[in-house]
């Protein structure tokens, strides 16, 4: 049930974690994109608009859920690689802890602001009513996110990365039903797509609890092993903070991109909508690889084994930059079909729109392969705190990008957003991971890498 990656070929144990996640991943936005396709079709642009504007914010919220789980599960994979069982029984009841405290907290805190915050973000007035309802639905699902998150986090750092993905398929084909019944049967508009979503959320959560708790005989907690410990605590959040952090603070340029967008009209945001969705599934095996290296990085610090490293690094940044230049130009002659999938034929500004977002996002891929390799192996290898730095650059690069670019060039600023984030975060996580090493090195008394 679990994997060593402490041992063996580095590429081959990269992609037999990585590929599993990428399946994973890949339905995960696969739901996404069919609640926006159904939503395009069938309820029109501005409906559209209204469920895009929400995109950035629900980053903010969602992301920093998800980050902090994959934190969380870091000291859980250091404990495995070192073969310190209890500790790690006793570090998942403690998250079991924490995650049920920031789940009520983030839910009541966010759907008490829901309205509030999209105001603040100059959403639209003719789409913030139905923006409004899309995101309470959201908010209120947010326990949903953590179970989710916290279950897979803890199966994949005993390096079983595939049982999660089985459960979003399972979740991703609920969610497509769900679509059709609520919003083509019922009529439920926009609210539809998000009892989907939450739905569906809450039932691969379930399924992965079960999952982890019937197979893993390692993970079965007894007695003391259920009591608080504050040291633990402690732990898990300065892993788990810094890495929710980051993606709070990343969204945080996100948010005010989006609020810079908001105000070039319902016609801007619908083409970022469509645009974005498509990105984000193109974008999955960068996730699936960050991820990969995340577990990577923590089994072989907890092993001591940092010669390996510098080896998977540099196979996984192999993968990750063929798959940029691959993808580039597959995306040359596919945009158009791509936006098509969105909006009708006659929405010509909206398609070109989508076209150009497409061609600048993917022309700069090789950026985010680095952003996002570097960043979660840092991460895995205990070194959180740069996750925010990381994130904070990637924030100022896109608030640039919506203070100056946007006023100058109106959409064709606003899709420089991401490739600036990245050209900023870049800049900083290079010379970090070499920093990290040089660290370990010294803290471990381990001499060559």
């Amino acid at each position: 049930m679990t994997k060593n990656m402490t041992e063996g070929s580095p590429m081959k144990l990269i992609l037999g974690f990585s590929i599993p996640l990428l399946v994973g991943y890949l339905f995960q936005q696969f739901y996404s994109i069919v609640d926006t396709i159904i939503v395009g079709k069938y309820l029109g642009i501005e409906s559209l608009a209204a469920v895009g504007a929400t995109g950035s914010v629900c980053f903010l919220t969602i992301g920093f859920c998800g980050g902090t789980c994959s934190g969380f599960a870091i000291p859980l994979a250091h404990k495995f690689g070192a073969g310190d069982y209890v500790g790690l029984r006793k570090f998942v009841a403690n998250t079991i802890y924490l995650s049920l405290f920031f789940s009520v907290v983030i839910t009541t805190v966010t759907a008490v602001l829901c309205r509030d915050i999209l105001t603040w973000m100059r959403t639209p007035d003719n789409i913030i009513n139905e923006s409004v309802d899309y995101l309470f639905i959201i908010f209120l699902g947010i326990p949903t996110v953590f179970l989710y998150n916290v279950a897979a986090g803890i199966i994949r750092s005993l390096g079983d990365s595939k049982t999660p993905v089985y459960f979003l398929l399972l979740s991703s084909f609920t969610n497509i039903a769900l679509d059709l019944i609520f919003i083509m049967k019922f009529g439920m508009g926009v609210k539809g797509a998000a009892y989907a979503t939450v739905i569906s959320q809450g039932i691969s959560g379930i399924a992965c609890v079960w999952y982890m708790i019937k197979k893993f005989e390692i993970l079965r907690i007894n007695g003391d092993e259920w009591k608080f410990e504050s040291h633990m605590m402690g732990t898990l959040c300065k892993m788990g903070v810094p890495m929710g952090l980051q993606y709070s603070i990343t969204a945080i340029g996100g948010v005010v991109l989006q609020s810079a967008t908001n105000t070039l009209g319902s016609m801007a945001v619908a083409s970022i909508t469509a645009g974005s969705r498509i990105a984000n599934i193109l974008g999955c095996p960068f996730e699936a690889l960050g991820n990969t290296m995340a577990t990577y990085g923590g089994q072989n610090v907890g092993a001591k084994r940092l010669d390996r490293i510098g080896v998977g690094l540099k196979e996984c940044l192999k993968l990750g930059i063929g798959y940029s230049v691959g993808i580039f130009v597959i995306t040359l002659f596919t945009a158009k079909y791509m936006a098509l999938m969105f909006v009708d034929a006659s929405e010509l500004q909206v398609i070109e729109n989508v076209k150009m977002y497409l061609y600048v996002n993917t022309g700069t891929y090789i950026l985010l392969t680095f952003v996002n390799v570097v960043r979660f192996l840092i991460q895995g290898m205990g070194f959180s705190g740069f996750a925010v730095i990381a994130g904070a650059l990637e924030m100022v690069g896109r608030a640039l990008v919506a203070f100056t670019f946007v006023p100058l060039f109106g959409f064709m600023g606003t899709i420089l957003g991401n490739p600036m984030a990245w050209i900023f975060a870049d800049f900083f996580l290079i010379p970090a991971y070499f920093h990290v090493m040089k660290v370990l090195k010294k803290r471990l008394d381990y001499s060559s890498i």
